[in-house]
């Protein structure tokens, strides 16, 4: 018989070791791994960084859910690399503030708001934004109750923040509801409908909570060269005033304490309303309907004497005041002659007392449809421009300062801060919770190990 290896044939297969046996196979999946790594591998991976901010004024809609199926998802490798060669440190879960979008909605006497925000640094960045004229307590003063077509009004425009809270994927939501919501007698059915219609979960606060809000949303513009700030806010049915300490912790970083609030029964809509018969007769002198609503007011900040301790720093001029109410923001407008409000330019800004006093002359000179005559009076504010420079007058007189410092800013802004305080709060509990439980030796997920999802081995 003839060897095949002479005929050209093949040779028989030689018997392996099994040492030489594992070699080889360990040598196979070498080269399969070689050939399924992608030689973009200095790319950087998805997971390996944030997604970019949109810009505020673009709109960010829900993915496509029907794309989201077809598409492909990099399977996750065992050392991720942020460049070739060189595999990246750990990083540390998102936690806290930065894995939540915020979303706060002020339900006031005469507007509703809304913000939405991301966190930045020790702040945030508005990402949306809405505001609307409602008149929520028109007809209030007279019936004491919410009048329909007012509900809504106020329905309708929370319908849009509802839109726009869903649309920004908030996770982090808060409502609030002030005066006229707080004061009417069908307040609570109110919220209920909202509920009912709209989603949004409102709560109504007290006129405490209502004031150290405002002043945590001024907290940015405070001039800690003053020994003490006044930060009011005149609202459509009530205006709180909130006195801060500065001096104290002019050097460090805690908030400044507040020593003294009250709340006034005056706001934009409730003093109109009071006055409406003798602002609509013809023959009445509109400055003397002024002068007796500043009076008005005046008595009642008077009547307030928790805060007269402050007296001497407010007369020898070592103190300053923040206005942050749609009265003090339009007089700002008007103050710096602006033809369009333009809230970079406004928020911010001071305001020589004297120069706003005698602007506030003159307007109070003035009927409803000459000041609309105002590019950002206009006519939805005419009525209530009045009553609003009265408080504002009564305010300045009472406390007197050099200088008014304008915001546009209040309680969506303090309700944002306290929403991500406590993110963070809430994330330090949670990393305290495991480090507990982590020094008692308590349980740990393991597919491995039956027990540490809470079960007993089995046989037990």
């Amino acid at each position: 018989m003839t060897d095949k290896t002479e005929q050209g044939g093949e040779s028989p297969p030689q018997p392996t070791s099994p040492e030489e046996s594992a070699k080889s196979q360990k040598r196979r999946r070498r080269r399969r791994s070689r050939r399924a790594k992608p030689k973009s591998a200095g790319i950087r991976s998805v997971a390996a960084g944030p997604a970019e901010v949109p810009n505020e004024s673009s709109s960010v809609e829900k993915p496509d859910e029907s794309a989201s199926q077809t598409s492909h998802k990099p399977k996750r490798s065992r050392h991720r690399s942020t460049r070739r060669g060189h595999p990246s440190v750990r990083r540390r879960p998102v936690e806290g503030r930065n894995q939540h979008v915020f979303a706060a909605v002020d339900l006031g006497t005469n507007n509703c708001r809304l913000l939405v925000a991301r966190p930045e640094k020790e702040s945030f960045k508005v990402i949306d934004a809405f505001s609307r004229t409602i008149r929520l307590g028109a007809g209030l003063t007279g019936t004491g109750a919410l009048a329909g077509e007012a509900m809504d009004r106020a329905v309708e425009a929370l319908k849009v923040c509802a839109s726009k809270i869903k649309r920004r994927d908030a996770t982090k939501v808060r409502c609030i509801a002030t005066e006229a919501c707080r004061t009417a007698v069908n307040g609570e059915e109110f919220i209920n409908r909202i509920k009912s219609e709209t989603g949004l979960d409102f709560e109504v606060i007290t006129t405490a909570r209502e004031a150290h809000l405002a002043a945590a949303g001024c907290m940015p513009l405070l001039d800690y060269s003053s020994e003490s700030a006044l930060v009011f806010d005149i609202g459509g049915g009530s205006t709180e005033l909130v006195w801060l300490d500065l001096a104290s912790t002019a050097d460090t970083d805690s908030d400044p304490k507040i020593v003294a609030w009250t709340s006034l029964p005056f706001g934009v809509v409730t003093l109109a309303e009071q006055y409406h018969t003798e602002l609509t007769h013809p023959e009445l002198n509109v400055r003397s309907i002024f002068e007796r609503m500043t009076r008005d007011v005046q008595l009642s900040i008077e009547a307030y004497v928790e805060a007269e301790h402050l007296r001497p720093i407010y007369d020898r001029g070592a103190a300053h005041l923040i206005g942050n109410s749609g009265t003090v923001t339009t007089l700002a407008a008007v103050y710096l002659d602006l033809e369009r409000y333009d809230r970079k330019r406004v928020d911010g800004v001071w305001m020589n007392t004297k120069a706003a006093h005698q602007l506030i002359h003159k307007i109070s000179h003035l009927d409803a449809q000459e000041r609309s005559q105002f590019p950002c009076i206009g006519e939805d504010r005419a009525d209530l421009m009045l009553p609003g420079c009265a408080i504002l007058k009564a305010i300045s007189d009472a406390w007197p300062s050099e200088r008014i410092r304008v915001a546009d800013r209040g309680l969506r802004e303090g309700i944002l801060l306290e929403l991500m305080e406590e993110a963070d709060r809430e994330a330090k509990r949670k990393r305290r919770n495991r480090r507990r439980r982590r020094s008692r030796g308590g349980p740990r997920r393991s597919s491995s190990n039956p027990s540490a999802e809470g079960h007993p081995p089995s046989g037990q």
